[in-house]
């Protein structure tokens, strides 16, 4: 049973005050709530090195619903809670700031979905992970970036297909199944698409001997392509990978160098799995301001006080669910498969 008055007095400093002892502190506060604390790639490198388990979104739900604590501290953006919720609906879900959103996620609701669905009657919905728990209950199956192919691929060639809400990723799944009857969301995540083709060039340009991490979300996918079609770079070590994907290539990569096109947390994570490998972003601007809303001062404070609490509506969270089995159903994806 969970001590409250020992949790709430166990920091007595103000929230946006970080004592010293701060990670011997989550950890205790952790212990004492029965919690478990997830951290996404993105994340800061103190959240990251303090949390039980690092990766993408769905991977980490995943762990969350196996896992024996009565509550999880999910570290990253809203959705990600929400699909933890989904997932292990018995649980506490907290997320140390719930104004992190995702401007991906946010390109779509659930009653632009069901308008689209009105116009395309009879049509399959794909819709990636990274959305909200409305949209995943109106979606037929969900995917993430390392299998959206082969859930796709999974779908009758003459069902039409509804993806959403990344169009790069849309993008890059018909370039593989040669779909043509696959309508794509104009969303994009605004990060992801900063990162354009003009800078990947460049950086190829001065670091010819570099390996390529690409994640399908990013506006310079479809360059990375060109330019291992064309023999700008050899198509050996042009990588177009989920996180997880990432974090398995790190970890066997002989490469001097590596640059990698998604989010500038993932290089912490990269490090550690690779400290030989020097890795570098292909744009250092390339920053998610609501990864970076989660602090070690807000981690405090949620297991201390219980707060953010993420909730989803019982009979939204049993259709969400049923999408999200469905993708499982069809191939279980990498436990870091975003």
């Amino acid at each position: 049973m969970t001590d409250t008055a020992t949790i709430r007095g166990h920091v007595d400093a103000p929230v946006d005050v970080l004592p010293s002892d701060w990670v011997d502190q989550v950890r205790d506060l952790a212990r004492v709530r029965d919690a478990v604390i997830l951290a996404h790639n993105y994340q800061l490198p103190e959240i990251q090195d303090v949390a039980d388990h690092v990766g993408d979104s769905l991977g980490l739900s995943r762990v969350a619903a196996g896992a024996g604590a009565t509550t999880i501290v999910f570290c990253g953006v809203h959705f990600m809670a929400e699909t933890a919720k989904i997932l292990a609906y018995d649980r506490t879900v907290l997320i140390p700031d719930e104004r992190a959103g995702c401007s991906l996620a946010d390109s779509i609701n659930g009653e632009l979905l069901r308008e689209w669905k009105a116009e395309h009657p009879g049509a399959v919905v794909v819709s990636y992970v990274n959305t909200t728990a409305e949209v995943k209950a109106e979606t037929d199956i969900c995917c993430t970036s390392s299998n959206a192919a082969e859930v796709v691929a999974s779908i009758p060639e003459d069902q039409e297909v509804l993806f959403c809400p990344d169009q790069f990723l849309g993008a890059h799944v018909q370039r593989i199944t040669g779909r043509q009857n696959m309508h794509i969301w104009m969303g994009e995540c605004h990060v992801h698409a900063g990162i354009n083709g003009a800078e990947l060039r460049a950086r190829v340009e001065a670091e010819p001997d570099a390996e390529l991490f690409i994640h399908p979300e990013c506006g310079c996918a479809t360059s990375a392509l060109y330019l291992a079609s064309s023999g700008a770079v050899p198509e050996g070590r042009t990588k177009i990978l989920s996180t997880g994907g990432m974090v398995d290539a790190a970890r066997s990569s002989k490469a001097r160098k590596v640059l990698v096109a998604t989010e500038t947390g993932m290089l912490h994570r990269l490090r550690k799995e690779n400290p030989i490998t020097i890795f570098e972003p292909v744009n250092r601007a390339a920053v998610c301001k609501y990864m970076k809303m989660i602090t070690p001062a807000k981690l405090l404070r949620s297991l201390r006080e219980g707060v953010d609490e993420v909730h989803v509506a019982p009979d939204i969270a049993d259709r969400a669910r049923r999408s999200v089995e469905r993708m499982i159903a069809i191939g279980t994806p990498s436990p870091t498969g975003e």
